[in-house]
């Protein structure tokens, strides 16, 4: 039977029909530490990896193992190069996570734009805080427009949302979508540059590549209006941090909802001087519902795979021509 490593304490009721097919070794601690993985990982086939980075000394001492299943839509934890070489497949979790996503990227508009989180710690922590008709004033999403940068599923979940608030929508992918499914989520193509001119509020929904990092930097944040929202829940490095705090610190952007940081789990402490961010601590999936699906969609990829034959959300396709 093979080994299977869970290498974090993730809803037992995702899991549980692993246990079925695979000797599986589930923690008895939230989260096993990457030297804890390393000092276990050579007498596994298959982890399914919660938290935990594979490099390339991680593969050097994974010696048997065939299979990654990623737990979450991002796998910028994982060397591609090295899972190739070592011939070792890698999938993530792209649908469950969706929905989730989704929610909490317009969950940090609304609470930017109408400065909720500013107005709850005002009420708790200023005694004679100021009420009145022209007191407290933020920005409403009613007929603003949105520009998403990335069309995929997380994407299209938010444009759809966006319709419900009447919003305008531009996108920006590397392939543009169907005119169908432009129609479907009403949604309006445009280059970057038009997208950073023309946008309300920014949405970030793309995956963190070398080709990605800093996505919005020095150049991009000139282009953005003064009035104008930036939202990430995608990762951290797709924003230039230090150009970030500048623009928001100056007022040369109107806030930020941020989900996502360079370097997780440190936050610059300059952040926290600012009443225009509003910060959560990577909880884009952080429900129930969503970490319990997540579960489901990790262990059924790890099924198709050796028991069905037939392999789901492969991020590393070329490696099954290897095999």
């Amino acid at each position: 039977m093979q080994k299977l490593l869970i290498t974090g304490r993730i809803p037992e009721e995702g899991i549980e029909v692993l246990r079925k097919y695979f000797d599986v070794t589930y923690p008895d601690k939230v989260q096993l530490s990457n030297d804890e993985v390393l000092s276990m990982i050579a007498d596994y086939h298959i982890v399914l990896a919660c938290g935990v980075r594979a490099d390339k000394n991680f593969f050097k001492t994974a010696k048997n193992l065939k299979f990654i299943s990623n737990f979450g839509v991002g796998y910028d934890n994982v060397d591609l190069h090295s899972a190739i070489e070592h011939k070792v497949v890698v999938t993530n979790t792209p649908t469950s996570v969706t929905e989730a996503t989704a929610e909490l990227a317009f969950g940090l508009m609304l609470t930017v734009m109408r400065r909720i989180a500013e107005c709850d710690r005002n009420l708790r922590n200023i005694p004679d805080m100021k009420w009145g008709l022209m007191q407290n004033l933020g920005t409403t999403l009613y007929g603003k427009t949105l520009g998403i940068f990335g069309l995929g599923r997380i994407g299209k979940s938010i444009a759809r949302r966006a319709k419900a608030f009447k919003m305008n929508v531009l996108y920006y992918s590397r392939n543009r979508a169907e005119k169908k499914t432009e129609f479907e989520y009403n949604a309006v193509y445009a280059d970057k540059e038009n997208l950073l001119k023309n946008s309300d509020i920014i949405s970030l929904c793309i995956p963190y590549t070398k080709e990605t990092f800093h996505f919005l930097g020095e150049e991009e944040f000139k282009i953005l209006k003064k009035d104008s929202y930036i939202i990430n829940t995608a990762r951290g490095p797709v924003i230039d941090e230090k150009v970030l705090y500048s623009c928001l610190k100056d007022k040369k952007i109107a806030g930020a909802g941020l989900d996502v940081f360079e370097n997780e789990p440190v936050i610059p402490e300059e952040f926290f001087e600012l009443d225009n961010v509003v910060m959560t601590p990577h909880i884009g999936t952080a429900s129930i519902s969503a970490r319990t699906d997540m579960g489901r969609e990790a262990s059924q990829n790890i099924i198709d795979y050796f028991v069905h034959k037939k392999p789901s959300n492969v991020v590393n396709p070329e490696v099954l021509k290897l095999i």
